[in-house]
């Protein structure tokens, strides 16, 4: 059956209508499309826009640091005692298309260029220009530039300058290097730089640096930083702000313009509460006196093995430190360029530490003869006994009237025979009141009126707490908030002798300074709260921080960290015994002072027993403006080993700055013109052994 033919003109209209439904499906389709570009230009104009320019501009340009020139360091007077210097330093940007054929060319063309009109103690063999230029992208991105030479003289520099044209990529830049005073001043407490790359991943304080979003906070790898003392502690002060070179870049990371320079902005400087003449004058008589015992009779050979000698000066009313001296010290010099030789290394490892304020150890290079020797660290001895006596009249285990016949020896404990406690040298001072057994140094009133009692007051452990608690008052076991890196809080053996003896053990041991070892600084701050009659001053070492325009950044203000309250009868009573103190060096000394010298023992390797020289003193008596305190490890007898080197600050602050608010400069001597030499530390060696201990 066929089927019936569609009609030409119904055929004509549905194939019209099937035309116009594409047509239109093809609109609305092109509608849409548009629809969308329109609405997403309108977004890219009005949303992504500004993040877009950013990008934009951020990968048009590379930024790259320039180092800021460090701050100065000045002593009280001004005097320069860390100083940057500036330097010509000479940059390359990897050039396009530099291969490793070009690049030793230009190596050797580099080499024979220093060679010619460089120094020749500054030469650089083309390995290391090599290794400098880094091509393979080891040290630095593309765009960074690469430090070839720094120190260039004027001849190098001359030469660069005139022959730009033939060096693209070449910047001769200026960068500072850091220099000490040539007198060696304090280097411990000033401290040391090194590379930043070398210590930005062990040091705590240089971890994030590499992440801060201001790139002029962010260090480069070759900056130089402080890693110990006041560089340290200062640093962010002393550092400045990084400048910038922003180098205009196409997508392929080549530089296609000129940089636009912002300067870099100088650290500020610092200047420190230490008198340079002050400061000398003590590093020489710990010197001088070192040198002295070796030969000297009497007492004084007691120290011929002292090697060490460490002391700090500090203001009463203020906490300023004058002086602070680790000795034998070093030349700072060796640090210069921030890294130091092996062989130099070697030579100052013993020296590099500030033994005033941590363990710093004798310089014996076998370890067998070192552990021979005290370190830096001692018992107090009987610098303790002024403290001792406070403790013991304001626990009330004695009054400041009460007597005690001192007999020679103190005996305790259960076991058969008791443990005994012996005077120095075997004395037996007889009917002795708290001032005579200061001035006396009887090791036995401390042990059975103070260290006794305490325990009998209080049994146990608990009496061992409240002496803790007593002498971190005024310093002891606690850091003295120096803000100096690695400085520590003293070895504590009280408790440790508690557990392993008894605790009437430890604290009739502690009473005489025998149970913990402190540092000179530690020392140094309890002498001050004796003096200000329980104020425990912050050391402080920077009188005031000047930007350098001249403008103050930062103002020296005292600070009090603790105060202790005790009667004044009680003050007076220490201060009468330490009045009486028999000590050495001081004849002629023309103001009163207040005095305490120490013999502490210690068990050292192979040794029964060393002796340490300590001792502390106050001036004027009246109303005291000055404290010292001086150790000599293995130093003997802290009258003879210490004190004479205590004399010697004195003297020098009363010269420079004035015990009683004037300087008193010594009289020239008008037969040669030259300044008169002043008392002698140890001309002169006492041949009496009844001094203080």
């Amino acid at each position: 059956m066929k089927s019936k033919k569609e009609d030409p003109r119904s055929q004509e209209i549905r194939k019209r209508n099937a035309f116009s439904l594409r047509l239109n499906i093809f609109f609305g389709m092109t509608f849409i499309v548009f629809s969308i570009l329109i609405v997403r230009l309108a977004v890219l104009q009005f949303v992504d826009a500004p993040k877009f320019k950013a990008q934009l501009n951020d990968n048009s340009t590379r930024p790259v640091k320039i180092p800021p020139i460090r701050g100065n360091i000045l002593d009280s007077q001004g005097k320069q005692l860390a100083y940057s210097t500036s330097t010509q330093s000479l940059y390359y940007t990897i050039q396009p298309g530099l291969n490793d054929a070009d690049a030793d060319k230009l190596a050797q063309k580099l080499f024979d260029i220093f060679a010619k009109y460089g120094k020749p103690s500054q030469t650089i063999s083309i390995k290391e220009i090599r290794k400098r230029m880094d091509l393979g992208h080891i040290q630095n991105t593309y765009a960074v530039p690469r430090r070839i030479k720094m120190g260039l003289t004027n001849e190098e520099i001359a030469y660069f300058s005139e022959n730009r044209e033939q060096y693209p990529g070449f910047d001769i830049v200026e960068e500072s290097v850091r220099n000490y005073d040539k007198d060696d001043v304090a280097v411990q407490l000033i401290g040391y730089l090194k590379k930043y790359r070398g210590v930005r991943e062990s040091m705590t304080k240089y971890k994030g640096i590499a992440d801060e979003e201001d790139v002029k906070q962010q260090y480069l790898d070759d900056e130089d930083v402080g890693v110990d003392g006041l560089e340290y502690m200062y640093q962010d002060l002393l550092r400045g702000q990084n400048g910038l070179k922003e180098y205009p870049v196409n997508a392929k990371e080549l530089i296609i313009g000129p940089p636009q320079l912002t300067a870099p902005i100088k650290g500020d400087n610092l200047y420190l509460t230490i008198d340079k003449r002050v400061q000398m004058l003590t590093q020489q008589a710990i010197m001088d006196h070192l040198a002295f015992m070796k030969t000297a009779p009497g007492f004084y050979a007691d120290g011929a093995d002292a090697t060490t000698g460490y002391a700090v000066a500090m203001e009463v009313k203020t906490g300023k430190v004058v002086a602070m001296a680790s000795m034998p010290d070093y030349d700072p010099s060796v640090w210069e360029g921030g890294s130091i030789s092996p062989e130099d290394l070697e030579k100052t490892a013993y020296f590099q530490a500030n033994g005033t304020i941590r363990q710093a150890y004798p310089p014996y290079a076998d370890a067998k003869e070192r552990n021979r020797h005290p370190s830096s660290m001692v018992p107090l001895g009987s610098t303790q006994k002024p403290l001792s006596v406070l403790i013991g009249l304001n626990e009330h285990l004695f009054t400041t009237h009460e007597v005690y016949n001192d007999t020679g020896v103190f005996t305790f404990g259960k076991s058969n025979p008791p443990v005994a406690i012996h005077d120095s040298q075997g004395h037996a001072y007889g009917p002795l009141d708290a001032a005579g057994a200061i001035a006396h140094s009887s090791n036995t009133f401390m042990a059975a009126m103070v260290g006794n009692r305490l325990y009998q007051k209080y049994k146990g452990v608990k009496g061992v707490d409240v002496w803790d608690n007593y002498v971190k008052q005024f310093g002891l076991g606690v850091t003295t908030e120096s803000g100096l890196l690695g400085e520590s809080k003293g070895v504590i053996d009280y408790y440790h002798e508690a557990e392993t003896a008894s605790s009437q053990s430890a604290l009739i041991r502690a009473s005489f300074g025998q149970q913990a070892k402190y540092t000179t600084l530690q020392l140094a701050q309890y002498a001050v709260v004796l003096g200000s009659k329980g104020k425990r001053m912050q050391p402080q070492f920077v009188g005031k921080v000047l930007d350098q325009n001249g403008k103050t950044v930062q103002s020296f203000m005292p600070k009090v960290l603790n105060t202790v309250s005790f009667p004044k009868e009680y003050w007076d009573e220490v201060y009468n015994g330490m009045s009486r103190v028999s000590v050495q060096g001081f004849d002629g000394f023309k103001y009163n002072f207040l005095r305490k010298t120490g013999t502490s023992e210690q068990d050292v390797g192979d040794r029964k027993k060393v002796e340490n020289s300590v001792f502390i003193a106050l001036a004027p008596a009246e109303n005291p403006v000055l404290a010292v305190a001086v150790v000599v490890p293995d130093g003997g007898f802290g009258a003879f080993g210490a004190a004479p080197i205590a004399r010697k600050i004195f003297d020098a602050y009363d010269e420079y700055i004035g015990l009683d608010g004037t300087p008193h400069p010594k009289p020239t001597n008008t037969a040669d013109g030259t300044a008169g030499t002043g008392t002698k530390t140890s001309g002169t060696a006492a041949s009496g052994r009844t001094a203080g201990h």
